[in-house]
């Protein structure tokens, strides 16, 4: 089989071209840092914000692989800031990665698809929950990317191509210590939130310690790459907390956040 997978360099992305490669597989993968090489794996340096970067992309896989078995989309930006300080570039980048990049390369690779084969876009378990203070602009992003999915999924079934969701929770890449120094960047200059923000690091640092190591959500996507008839959805790892503090009522949520932030 032949796969493209995005945030190649990324730690679940390399998990995920290790796995695949190790059974068999033929990796196309792709990042805007140059991914390591390895035996069946086929590095290709681009970004997901350049059309013309994915499209010579295409092109190159075309010309090597012919046509491929799936697109699986391991890239994406996590972001820890305030909705109401974040710098309007910051906002349209994070965007732009992890739901234009998405669509624009679905766009240009479907061709390239073989009859039957799968589209595989990773989420977040807090896609489907109300966002946390201060991860809005991530979990806004993530449920869009979702929605995204479930549209084109609706679209892509007459086609016979399936569109699957991956929604994990915790991993331990190099995602999570970037998070924490992004929350303590955040910390250290909101003009809004300074006490609240410091308090919220506590939080964080209880969710991302029940994190699972990225082969664990590997075999979750080799499971749903080889699966005949793969689930809509698989979920990894989600956090009970969360959920609970989820499924309680909407006013009484708010204050149980206000009164563990507030000063």
């Amino acid at each position: 089989m032949k796969y493209l997978i995005t945030g190649a360099s990324g730690g679940m992305g390399r998990a995920l071209c290790a796995a695949l490669s190790a059974a068999g597989h033929e990796v196309w993968a792709l990042d805007r840092i140059l991914p390591e090489a390895a035996p069946s794996v086929h590095v290709i340096q681009a970004d997901l914000r350049s059309e013309e970067d994915l499209e010579a992309a295409c092109r190159r896989i075309r010309e090597e692989a012919g046509n491929l078995d799936g697109i699986i989309h391991m890239a994406g930006i996590y972001d820890l800031n305030s909705l109401v300080e974040m710098p309007e570039e910051d906002l349209l980048r994070i965007f732009d990665v992890n739901l234009f990049g998405t669509a624009r390369l679905n766009r240009l690779a479907l061709p390239l698809l073989n009859p039957g084969g799968r589209i595989v876009m990773v989420s977040s378990e807090l896609a489907p929950l109300r966002p946390l203070p201060f991860t809005g602009i991530y979990a806004v992003t993530k449920a869009a990317v979702e929605k995204y999915a479930c549209s084109l999924r609706m679209e892509l079934q007459l086609l016979g191509y399936p569109v699957i969701l991956i929604r994990p929770g915790a991993v331990r890449t190099g995602m999570l210590p970037e998070s924490t120094a992004k929350l303590d960047r955040f910390c250290e200059t909101t003009a809004l939130y300074r006490t609240n923000a410091a308090r919220f690091r506590a939080i964080v640092n209880r969710v991302e310690a029940r994190s699972v190591s990225p082969e664990i959500l590997c075999r979750t996507v080799v499971k749903a790459l080889a699966a005949r008839r793969p689930r809509l959805c698989y979920c990894v790892n989600r956090n009970p907390l969360l959920l609970l503090l989820d499924i309680l009522p909407e006013r009484f949520r708010l204050r149980i956040i206000r009164a563990i932030l507030k000063p």
